[in-house]
């Protein structure tokens, strides 16, 4: 239910399968929270997961009007359930990263003349110049891929410029594969969002501007000047600056919310719009790392999150400008070989059991006596190798590990891994330095201390459901203080803190310093002889 009394922060997250929403009270408490599931509530659309897979198998796409109606749906449930929304001082979203919206020419003035007594999706039908979005998931654009990273002199060039090499899932390649394939379209397009900045301009009744934090998941934005790249954008499509308009800081707050919402639902005349982002940014914001922090999520695949000052872009992982300081970057490193490899190992050698698992880590030394272990069950990400790589305390290839020496091998070489990358980017171990987990293996204390061993630092929990939508009711509530030069963590500091599970064992710098440089030293050994 909504607030009894008191003003609260609206946070919203267009993700793959659903909108959801949360409302936070000034204490940061949760008030109220919601979903609409695209493919069960709005069956229409007709689609799996929400999303349409082509016949090519590469194309994967959304409709646009799916998500505008999810927009009209979120909202009459919230009025149905007693939701008080002139409660509201501002709110803000969050989108999946990547997809991409093409606005008609007129849209502009179909978005700032919305009559309320009519839903959005109704009045909306006509404004799209693609009915349906390209999305992160559609991996249909090697070839515009290529000839960008072409056009600006290499993969590593373009990444120096933009924060990643070219990727098809990438907003700038879609953008030159519609302005190739829909040429009719494309011309017939007066502005090209994200999908956050999309919703963002729902809620505005005007086109919102693309902020930093998501505009540099696009290979089009200079990450360091925070403008479009001049040489990026003469390599993707004709008139895109124009179509495009200019980025924003994250916590820019972009105007009031539209009279729509005001008549149709109670909203205040008052109530701000703070500039909308990515779901991986907002993830940053609802997780509140710090400067030298790292968010390691341990699921399926393991992703980690780093807070950077001085980044160092690379052909692999991707740099971000942060969403909740304009001067920081965060970074993004993703590993496919995740819980599935720690499940494989577990059930082969320790019988199926975590219990039996945890004391075989506990068995061994940290530093598993020089011995090092490279599981890559399926073509890994960061790098791109495959294989199972063990070696002894000399270097040399080995056939196998006793179990509780495999068990070993296997997380350090996992925490080594995450952090010889994460250094690559630009990390940097401070002090202060927090590591937060989360994810299913963060349940389980012994894993944990092999992490916080590796980093040398202290390992905190963190529960992270929702985390992208939390994040940006918190962003919400720092935009309406922002102007003022209130930083986020000042705006933030009354939520909930996360708790300290394990802290590194003392030595365990000495022990893994060492072993940091030989793991990056024979996983570069590993990849070449991969690519041979």
């Amino acid at each position: 239910m909504a607030p009894a009394s008191g003003c609260c922060y609206l946070g919203f997250d267009f993700s793959t399968q659903q909108l959801k929403v949360i409302a936070v009270d000034e204490h940061l408490d949760v008030v109220y929270q919601d979903s609409v599931q695209f493919d069960n509530e709005i069956p229409e659309y007709r689609t799996q997961g929400g999303v349409h897979f082509h016949s090519d198998r590469l194309t994967v796409t959304s409709p646009v009007l799916m998500w505008v109606k999810a927009v009209d749906n979120i909202l009459e449930k919230m009025k149905i359930s007693g939701f008080e929304f002139t409660r509201v001082k501002a709110l803000s979203g969050s989108g999946q990263q990547h997809g991409s919206i093409y606005w008609k020419k007129g849209a502009k003035t179909v978005l700032q003349n919305l009559a309320h007594d009519k839903p959005l999706h109704e009045q909306m039908k006509d404004s799209f110049a693609v009915q349906d979005s390209p999305v992160w998931m559609d991996s249909s654009t090697t070839e515009q891929c290529q000839l960008l990273e072409q056009a600006v002199g290499g993969a590593q060039h373009l990444a120096d410029i933009t924060g990643s090499r070219a990727y098809e899932r990438f907003t700038g390649n879609q953008i030159a594969k519609i302005c190739k394939t829909k040429p009719e379209a494309y011309k017939e397009t007066e502005r090209i969002s994200l999908v956050s900045s999309f919703a963002a301009s729902v809620f505005l009744g005007d086109y919102a501007p693309i902020d930093y934090s998501d505009g540099s998941g696009m290979n089009l934005m200079d990450i360091f000047t925070k403008e479009w790249a001049p040489q990026c954008l003469r390599a993707t499509a004709t008139q895109l600056k124009e179509k495009l308009g200019s980025p924003v800081p994250s916590s820019t707050v972009l105007g009031s919310v539209s009279p729509y919402f005001v008549r149709r639902y109670g909203f205040s005349p008052d109530c701000r719009v703070v500039a909308f982002t990515g779901d991986n940014p907002g993830s940053l914001a609802g997780m509140r790392l710090k400067e030298g922090d790292i968010a390691v999520s341990l699921g399926t695949s393991d992703t980690i999150f780093l807070w950077i000052k001085d980044p160092k872009p690379d052909v692999e992982g991707h740099i971000f400008c942060n969403p909740v300081d304009s001067q920081a970057y965060m970074a993004l490193l993703c590993f496919k070989n995740g819980s599935l490899t720690r499940e494989r190992i577990r059930d082969e050698c320790a019988g199926g059991s975590w219990e039996d698992f945890s004391k075989a880590l506990q068995s061994v030394p940290m530093g598993n006596s020089g011995k090092i272990g490279i599981y890559f069950d399926v073509m890994e990400i960061t790098p791109a190798a495959e294989g199972v790589h063990r070696f002894n305390r000399d270097n040399k290839k080995v056939v196998g590990f006793p179990k509780e020496v495999e068990i070993r091998a296997l997380i350090e070489g996992q925490f080594l891994a995450k952090r010889v990358h994460a250094e690559n980017l630009g990390y940097k171990i401070i002090p202060g330095t927090r590591v937060l987990a989360t994810g299913g293996a963060s349940a389980n204390k012994d894993i944990l201390q092999v992490l916080a061993d590796v980093f040398n630092a202290p390992v905190y929990t963190i529960d992270t459901a929702n985390s992208a939508c939390l994040g940006c009711a918190y962003r919400a509530k720092h935009g309406f203080v922002a102007e003022k030069g209130v930083h986020f963590a000042e705006a933030v500091g009354q939520a909930l803190e996360p708790k300290l599970a394990v802290s590194p064992t003392p030595g365990a710098e000495q022990v893994f310093e060492p072993l940091l440089k030989r793991y990056a030293d024979l996983e570069k050994k590993v990849f070449l002889e991969s690519k041979q």
